[in-house]
């Protein structure tokens, strides 16, 4: 009989880590027969993400049921987790296997980080088994690297302080959430507002960015200015310069603009500096979670939940290494899987064009291999388990192309750009400044190059300083200063990442190999889905809105701790230090308490001088008392609202507030289009063959397919078949 139980987060995990063995499926698990690594078998069972939650809080107290400023704060003197209602079942199934007698050992092997530390922890200690455990710690699902993780399994104690983090987070978070939650939504609805206003200590401070953003756009205000361009031919060399003054070009006064045109016509003109700087690039980083999500939607458009999602399935197919890690960075060990890798990719025709490659090894390349700055894991790469992308969905190839093509820039050398500036002397009164840009090396660009304007050469004529020539012509350009951009999804991940603090690229390369900011890279893309649901913020077109009452909350808050970046930012740094055993989880939450207390104390003094008179308070109140629609069948695919059942048809949620057009008939050809089907078309971007289509009086079976150019449903045909048929 089995004497060990494996123990996986999520479903797929558990198969794939038994996959490679000779196993007996079961209703909640798999049996693993005897073999080398497990001489008596073993049971893999599984968790379905998180199986247990913290308790509500009138399991603690009964008056804290009622919603009241007299209860708070509500500090439970010991939390406690019950399984989640939904997931029963499955947690029955490892708690009857946990208690076999035969079972002598558990493996953990949940994911490799924080989250799931907690996930398989806090089953075992509900379940009330006390049998030793070991650790099985891997960042790939190839069957080497399962097999090699089954071989040198980690001892319990040594994952025990992540334990500790997790938890201690998860109850500083359900502390002040609940706390400021209901303060907020009490004194709130003092004003009119009947609505459950939820605030939290990562997904206030990132509601304040936007809200801050979105107040910079209202109250800027538009200026016109004027540009004066001149086209000049200095010995037979062509080119035009803008006008400035102490490096300066716009000019506020249209008049003025005028006469510096008029005076410039015809005039003599004379070259007084030329100068050349020359720069290098090296190859980009190795994706971490953050960089990958960002660089997702910039090219796709993908939120960062749709990112993490897509490079999931990849991970549990056993194609790209763990998706949450915070790394930019590989090990030696990993590096010396690259040439393997390398050679398997060269072989796909999306590839071939990139080998050979100028650097066949990185091994000794301290910018990618750099085993201190690899945390619990380390960057996102392909596996050996190479696949054609070809195979793949259309999501997950352009995910798959991304790490892939990252990886092969490392192996490529710098680019290299000359950057010129002339500046030319009119009248040797009025100076013009012309600046030009050419690559003289394409170096990884060859394999990483976003065809935008800003990458395309200026030219500019190889003319020498104190050459001489003419105005040829000269004309005022007019302009309008424009308000800063909303940010995109991507934008938001990296603002998240570096805490709201506005950096330049070298900045910002070095800040996002650390982890301290809002959130983790585990939980960013959950944080901005849950302002979408919310009702905080809306998305059109990849550009971040922030909706009245997510203003309202902020305006609320004010400038207090509470919408802080910094404090996040710091109670990540103190979280970590706890999973690294440098900091008690007692001292941290005595903290929070004080921390809470503070919050409701602020609020309520605050409440007294509340004016919400530059909102619409009333569409406020009106949808937080209309009725509740269906449950959400799926993300929408024209904007990421949620798209629901309304009745003869299926439509987004996000209509009313953004006018989004995304409907889905229930009959299509007299084929009924079901819940089920809707949710796949959804997920996945494509459904099954659906049998029995009718036009006039032929049938036809074909899948319904999302197409991303057209932004419409179209039709997948299995083989010849055809819709004339």
């Amino acid at each position: 009989m089995p004497s060990v139980l494996i123990i996986a987060e999520k479903p797929d995990q558990g198969a794939t880590l038994a996959k490679q063995f000779k196993t007996k499926k079961n209703q909640g698990y798999i049996e693993i027969l005897p073999n080398e690594l497990f001489p008596e078998g073993a049971y893999v069972s599984w968790a379905i993400g998180h199986l247990t939650e913290l308790i509500s809080p009138e399991k603690y107290k009964s008056e804290w049921k009622k919603w009241s400023l007299d209860t708070l704060p509500m500090i439970p003197e010991k939390f406690q987790y019950e399984v989640t209602r939904s997931k029963y079942k499955q947690f029955q199934v490892v708690k009857t296997l946990l208690q076999k007698a035969e079972v002598k050992e558990i493996i953990h092997a949940g994911d490799a980080g924080r989250e799931g530390e907690l996930i398989v922890r806090n089953i075992i200690q509900l379940s009330g088994s006390k049998k030793p455990m070991k650790r099985l710690w891997i960042s790939s699902l190839t069957p080497k690297s399962i097999y090699e993780g089954f071989q040198h399994l980690l001892a319990e104690q040594e994952t025990r302080p992540l334990f500790h983090e997790a938890y201690t987070r998860a109850c500083a978070d359900w502390t002040v959430g609940m706390n400021a939650s209901r303060v907020y939504s009490i004194l709130l609805k003092k004003k009119g507002m009947s609505d459950v206003f939820s605030a939290g200590r990562v997904q206030t401070p990132t509601l304040a960015l936007i809200v801050k953003r979105e107040k910079e756009i209202e109250q800027f205000v538009s200026k016109p200015f004027w540009e004066v361009i001149a086209d000049f031919n200095i010995e037979g060399g062509k080119y035009q310069g803008k006008w400035q003054k102490n490096q300066e070009t716009r000019i506020d006064n249209q008049e003025m603009a005028e006469k510096i045109a008029a005076f410039c016509k015809g005039k003599d003109a004379k070259v007084t500096e030329m100068a050349t700087d020359r720069k290098e690039f090296l190859p980009p980083l190795l994706f971490n979670l953050s960089a990958l999500q960002a660089t997702a939607n910039k090219m796709y458009k993908f939120p960062p939940k749709k990112t993490l999602d897509v490079l999931q399935s990849l991970y549990q197919k056993g194609i790209v290494s763990y998706p949450r890690s915070d790394s930019n960075y590989v090990t030696k060990g990993e590096a010396e899987t690259f040439p393997e890798i390398m050679d398997k990719l060269s072989r796909f025709a999306d590839y071939s064009k990139y080998f050979p490659l100028p650097q066949p090894s990185i091994l000794h390349n301290k910018r990618f291999v750099n085993e201190k700055k690899v945390t619990d894991h380390y960057a996102i790469i392909p596996t050996e388990q190479v696949t054609d992308p070809a195979r793949l969905s259309d999501d997950e190839r352009k995910m798959y192309d991304l790490v892939v093509k990252r990886l092969i820039a490392a192996h490529y050398d710098k680019a290299i750009f000359d950057y010129t500036t002339i500046t030319t002397m009119v009248d040797q009164r009025a100076e013009f400044v012309s600046k030009g840009k050419q690559q003289i090396q394409e170096g990884w660009r060859k394999v990483i190059f976003n065809n935008e304007k800003e990458d395309e050469d200026i030219l500019l004529p190889n003319v020498e300083k104190e050459a001489s020539g003419k105005v040829v012509k000269c004309k005022v350009k007019e302009g309008k200063t424009q308000p800063p951009k909303r940010y995109t999804e991507g934008q938001l991940i990296t603002l998240m990442k570096t805490a709201g603090k506005h950096l330049d690229n070298e900045q910002l390369e070095k800040v996002l190999m650390k982890t301290e900011g809002l959130g983790t890279e585990a939980t960013r893309a959950g944080i901005i889905t849950m302002l979408k649901d919310r009702k905080y913020i809306t998305v059109q077109k990849n550009q971040v809105f922030a909706t009245d009452k997510g203003k309202v909350l902020i305006e609320a808050i004010g400038d207090k701790i509470l919408a802080s970046p910094e404090m996040t930012a710091k109670w990540e740094q103190r979280l970590r230090e706890i999973g690294e055993g440098k900091a008690a989880a007692g001292t941290f939450m005595e903290a929070v308490k004080k921390l809470s207390s503070k919050i409701i104390s602020d609020a309520i003094e605050a409440s007294n001088e509340w004016d919400f008179s530059q909102f619409d308070t009333e569409s406020i109140q009106r949808k937080s008392t209309k009725r509740k629609g269906s449950a959400s069948l799926g993300n929408c695919k024209l904007c990421d609202g949620k798209v629901v059942d309304k009745g003869n048809f299926y439509g987004c949620t996000n209509y009313s507030t953004t006018n989004c057009t995304f409907t889905v008939s229930k009959k299509i050809l007299n084929k009924n289009i079901t819940q089920a089907i809707l949710k796949k078309l959804l997920k996945t971007g494509e459904t099954d063959v659906i049998e029995g289509f009718e036009k006039g009086n032929k049938t036809f079976h074909a899948a319904l397919i999302w197409d991303e150019q057209s932004k419409k449903i179209s039709w997948k045909f299995p083989q010849e078949t055809n819709i004339n048929q």
